[in-house]
């Protein structure tokens, strides 16, 4: 199996790749055409990525079968022509979380005790005590944590070790399907983004950016702060109406600490400009979230099993683009002799029926005589159709049609 990695990625992961016998190409600069070239040159089996755009032209040309996106989002991918092509997209969700983690409180207390500025003013040779002794401390305040995923749970453990009651606002929770008072941390559950906004001290934004959750954190939440609260974002720039929230920074007099921006530059470095970088209680960060060692030799680990599994067992764990519910009706259960043949037979009469198989799964029975092929379809089955599948094949021993 041939690899082909597209962005920087760690030297055990590599290691790891060859050790599973796949013939690893490393070139972490392509991107754009020249990557369009190298699919389709190379004839990679699998791609694995970053932060660099998966694009449609890029899927087309060569003969990908995976993608891994060696990070937990995977917005830069198109998963939806890589859908259409039969392309595996996978990621490495929970492998950066701590490290996100640790950046939000990084965050949360360079707010709290204006380090940064601390920082300028001695380097200035200022000394200025009076100024930097007004912090307000982080024990006893409330944490809102929009979003509740592997990244939002490790920063609830955080807090909790700092003293700082915890409230959540997330879609299970909301949707009933979990129990706060089963969590490991104390949490309190806000019923709506805005009730969340009221209650915090502190909001921190862990949302995953898809349809749903574009531009999710607007003026209607960010309006129920309360006057000097504290905006964490180490999520995705998309989540949030930045526009909304430098209105509300100004408005408020809010303490915002950013890792990821819009319009970020595709390069590693270059002239960057915000307009919400130049108020005076924003701090920024260079979206390095996830860019501490720990997680990404965690991430590479993850990324060699992905390729590991499949190249040996063709199955893709964490694979994002699988259709929860195929447009299947109908279930033909067929109960066979196992011998050569049978299940070709199967799949003619119902091609010839212009009936399509969505799922399949043949269950062989203990010493490979029998086995049942359960074969789910987009249509019931006419009669006419299982009297030639039952009468054409002396090896079939029973069908039956079912619903679903």
């Amino acid at each position: 199996m041939k690899v082909l990695i597209a962005d920087k990625f760690e030297d055990s992961g590599r290691a790891g790749l060859k050790a599973a016998g796949c013939e690893v190409l490393y070139q972490p600069e392509l991107k754009d055409a020249a990557l369009t070239a190298a699919i389709r040159e190379s004839c990679a089996d699998v791609l694995v990525v970053r932060s660099t755009a998966v694009t449609a032209p890029m899927l087309e040309a060569g003969a990908l079968s995976l993608i891994v996106r060696a990070g937990a989002g995977y917005n830069t991918i198109d998963v939806a022509t890589a859908s259409k092509r039969g392309i595996y997209v996978s990621n490495c969700p929970g492998k950066n979380a701590i490290a996100v983690a640790e950046l939000t409180f990084a965050l949360i207390l360079a707010l709290d005790r204006r380090v940064p500025d601390n920082v300028a003013d001695l380097r200035a040779c200022n000394w200025n005590k009076k100024e930097y002794s007004k912090a307000r401390g982080l024990f006893g305040r409330t944490i809102g944590l929009l979003g509740y995923g592997s990244i939002g749970q490790e920063v609830a453990r955080r807090a909790h070790g700092f003293g700082m009651p915890v409230v959540v606002w997330s879609r299970r929770f909301a949707a009933r399907h979990a129990d706060p008072a089963l969590e490991p941390i104390p949490i309190q559950i806000a019923a709506t983004p805005q009730e969340l906004a009221a209650r915090a001290d502190i909001l921190s934004i862990h949302l995953a950016l898809n349809n749903d959750t574009r531009g999710f954190v607007n003026a209607s939440v960010l309006d129920r702060l309360q006057p000097g609260a504290s905006v964490i974002n180490t999520a995705r720039a998309e989540v949030v109406d930045y526009a909304a929230l430098e209105a509300a920074a100004r408005g408020k007099g809010l303490r915002v600490g950013l890792d990821v921006f819009e319009h970020e530059p595709s390069s590693p470095s270059g002239p960057f400009t915000s307009p919400i970088v130049a108020l005076p209680l924003v701090y920024g960060t260079h979206h390095i979230g996830a860019s501490t060692d720990q997680a990404q030799e965690a991430i590479a680990a993850e990324t060699v099993r992905i390729v590991e599994s499949y190249k040996n067992t063709g199955k893709v764990p964490n694979v994002v683009n699988l259709a929860r519910k195929t447009p299947a009706t109908h279930m033909l259960v067929v109960r066979h002799l196992d011998r050569p043949g049978v299940l070709a037979h199967v799949f003619d009469r119902l091609r010839a029926a212009d009936l399509n198989v969505q799922e399949t799964e043949n269950v062989i029975f203990e010493g490979a005589q029998a086995a049942v092929a359960r074969i789910n379809l987009d249509a019931a089955v006419p009669e006419s159709v299982l009297e030639q599948i039952q009468d054409g094949n002396a090896d079939i021993l029973d069908l039956q049609l079912v619903g679903i």
